[in-house]
C-alpha cells in the first residue's frame, strides 16, 4: 500500500502508463496524487482525463492551469487556442461527464496524516496551509455551482498584484486561482509575478522562485508541487518540484510519499520536441 505523486502529465498517456508500470502501481490497494496539468499540448489528452477519472478514489488531482484553462474553452464555447490539444475532449460522447469530473477536482491538497500538501504551482507568501485549504475552498465552492460560467469569463489577467485579507468577488478569486496553478517567481517582498517564465537564475534581480521567499508563512511545510518543468535540480528543504518535463520530452515523475519519499522517473516520448 502506498501512495504516490505523479508530476504534470499533460496529455502525455502512454508515458504515464510506462511509469505506473514501472512502479507496480495497483489502484485497489495504492493511491495516486496528480499535481495539475493533466490535460493538453500532449497527444491524448481524452485517454488521460478517462484513466484518472476512471480510478475514482485511488486518485487525488489538483487543478492546473491548462485543466482550468480547458474548462474555460468547454463552458464558454470559444476556440481552443492555437497550441491546445484536447480537441479530443470536446468532441467525446463523454464530453459532459468529464467536464463535470474535472469541475470538481480541488485546487489544494493537504493530508493530515501524510502531512504534506500539494498544489500545482505554488503557494504566497502570507498564507499558512490551513489558510491555503479554506481559500481552495472558495474556489471550488464556485466551480461546483450549477452554471459556473461566471467564473472563467472573469478568470483570466494579472489582478489584483497581491493578497489582502480585505479582497472580495472576482478580484479575490482571480488572485487566489493565479497563486494556486500560475505562480512561478515573486518579488522579493513576496508579490507574485506571473510575467517572468525563465529558469532560476536567469530572472531580473528583483525576483525570486516563490518557495525561496524568507517570510513565507509555509516554509516549514511539506509542499508537493509541479508547473515549473525546469526545476529538477533544485534541492530545498520542504519542497518537492515534480514536474520534470515529460511535455517536452524530459521525463515524468512518480514521488512515493509513503511510506518514504523514493522518486522514480522514465524518459518520455509523448511529448513536444524541446528541439
Amino acid at each position: 500500500m502506498a501512495t504516490y505523486a505523479i508530476g504534470d502529465v499533460q496529455g502525455c498517456f502512454d508515458d504515464l502508463l510506462r511509469l505506473l508500470d514501472k512502479i507496480n502501481f495497483d489502484s485497489t490497494s495504492d493511491t495516486l496524487w496528480f499535481c495539475g496539468d493533466i490535460i493538453n499540448r500532449g497527444p491524448k489528452s481524452l485517454d488521460t482525463i478517462r484513466f484518472i477519472k476512471q480510478l475514482n478514489t485511488a486518485a487525488i488531482t489538483v487543478l492546473g492551469n491548462h485543466d482550468l484553462h480547458f474548462l474555460a474553452v468547454a463552458y464558454l464555447s470559444t476556440k481552443p487556442a492555437k497550441y491546445d490539444t484536447f480537441s479530443d475532449i470536446l468532441q467525446a460522447n463523454d464530453l459532459s461527464e468529464l467536464v463535470d469530473w474535472l469541475r470538481f477536482q480541488k485546487l489544494f491538497h493537504y493530508d493530515p496524516d501524510l502531512n504534506i500538501s500539494m498544489v500545482h504551482a505554488g503557494l504566497p507568501v502570507e498564507w499558512s496551509i490551513q489558510q491555503a485549504q479554506q481559500y481552495s475552498q472558495e474556489i471550488e465552492s464556485v466551480l461546483q455551482q450549477d452554471k459556473p460560467q461566471e467564473f472563467f469569463r472573469h478568470m483570466y489577467g494579472n489582478y489584483p498584484p497581491k493578497w489582502s485579507d480585505d479582497l472580495q468577488g472576482w478580484d479575490r478569486y482571480r488572485f487566489i486561482t493565479n497563486v494556486f496553478t500560475r505562480m512561478r517567481f515573486c518579488r522579493r517582498n513576496g508579490q507574485p509575478d506571473y510575467k517572468f517564465k525563465g529558469n532560476v537564475g536567469s530572472q531580473p534581480e528583483d525576483l525570486v522562485p516563490w518557495f525561496l521567499v524568507t517570510e513565507r508563512e509555509s516554509k516549514n511545510d511539506d509542499i508537493i508541487f509541479g508547473h515549473w518543468s525546469t526545476l529538477s535540480n533544485i534541492k530545498q528543504p520542504h519542497i518537492y518540484p515534480i514536474d520534470t518535463g515529460c511535455l517536452w520530452q524530459g521525463k515524468l515523475s512518480a514521488l512515493k510519499i509513503s511510506p518514504d519519499r523514493q522518486l522514480t522517473q522514465i524518459d518520455c516520448s509523448d511529448g513536444i520536441s524541446p528541439f
